[in-house]
């Protein structure tokens, strides 16, 4: 097997070579949780899995949070993020930080919701009459410890806080160990990848090392997956890729920084494209294989100030146009592109 075989599988499977129908999307979105919104340009928006459905998925995703089927959460490190409520014990087992230490404030804003719930943040200052500074740290906290929920079906900013074990009175934080918990994501997480290492899933599941290649040596002992070149594999891909004959599609991605490709990636991104802009705005997804980054600011909308590629001149010139519309998808077919490769456009 090559290196070739393996990315070719890897956007097959990620829908970046034909695009999820219905069916297809539900599992492809359950394997690249927590669902996040697109970077920037998506702010309050519902999840996307940019270019891998075969419809409006913004659309389908805001009709399932309107539903609670899609859960709001702290998961990986803390961050936001969005699971399918079948999985809402799953990810509990995996990311709850119990309450060891609780603060006052923490205890207060604790005491309230339970007694009162549900209330927004400007109730709860009316009532227990800390800043908005003070509260929102506290709950974040609190959520993180999976004793409250913050309950958005809309894109509303005035949203309701409930004690989590009145809204989901059947769900057990105790369900699976941590280490069985990670085992499960890592399953879908090495399909979806074909092959990931310990720093990937470092990165996505913002985990500590040891924990990572504890669950998958774990899972090798099991026989779910195997070792390869310094990563894992699902054992049953290691025998398809043998003969497997997919090939990688020729085509330009410009992926933004929340994205299942580059969120399991940054860890090696951040230092391959240093500049001296203050943002990284997109990577630049080349032929299976992430080759460039677009750099500039995000103000109101993205300034693209330069593009930067890792391929030879006569290389970048002959992708330039395809390289450029790709980026437009993303930053608007009337943001300019001030640079390509350092040169004025």
């Amino acid at each position: 097997m090559d290196g070739k075989k393996i990315a070719a599988l890897r956007m097959d499977r990620q829908h970046l070579t034909h695009k999820a129908n219905g069916d297809e999307y539900i599992p492809l979105y359950r394997d690249m949780q927590p669902g996040l919104s697109v970077f920037w340009n998506g702010f309050g928006d519902p999840p996307s899995l940019s270019y891998r459905a075969g419809f409006d998925d913004k659309e389908f995703n805001r009709r399932r949070q309107a539903e609670r089927a899609l859960i709001k959460g702290r998961f990986a490190g803390g961050n936001l993020g969005w699971i399918m409520r079948e999985d809402l014990e799953l990810f509990a087992c995996l990311y709850r930080k119990p309450l060891d230490k609780p603060t006052v404030r923490q205890l207060a804003l604790l005491a309230l919701i339970e007694r009162e719930g549900p209330l927004n943040i400007q109730q709860m200052k009316e009532s227990v009459g800390m800043l908005v500074k003070e509260i929102t740290p506290a709950l974040h906290r609190l959520q993180e410890a999976f004793l409250i929920y913050e309950d958005q079906s809309d894109g509303e900013w005035d949203r309701g806080w409930y004690k989590f074990a009145e809204m989901f009175p059947d769900v057990s934080l105790s369900k699976y160990s941590r280490r069985d918990a990670l085992k499960i994501l890592l399953r879908r997480f090495v399909y979806r990848h074909v092959r990931f290492d310990a720093e990937m899933a470092k990165s996505f599941f913002k985990l500590p090392g040891k924990e990572i290649k504890a669950a998958a040596d774990a899972l090798v002992m099991d026989g779910d997956m195997v070792e390869y070149g310094g990563g894992y594999l699902l054992k049953a891909d290691a025998a398809l890729l043998r003969t497997y004959s997919g090939e990688i599609p020729h085509g330009v991605y410009a992926m933004h920084r929340n994205d299942f490709l580059v969120k399991s990636n940054e860890h090696w991104l951040k230092a391959k494209y240093p500049h001296p802009y203050p943002d990284t705005l997109y990577y630049l997804l080349l032929d299976g294989e992430i080759r460039g980054a677009v750099v500039g600011k995000f103000r109101y909308t993205p300034e693209v100030e330069d593009v930067l590629l890792e391929m030879p001149p006569h290389e970048a010139a002959a992708r330039k146009s395809e390289v450029l519309a790709a980026i437009h998808i993303l930053c608007g077919a009337d943001n300019p592109i001030n640079r390509f490769c350092g040169e004025e456009l």
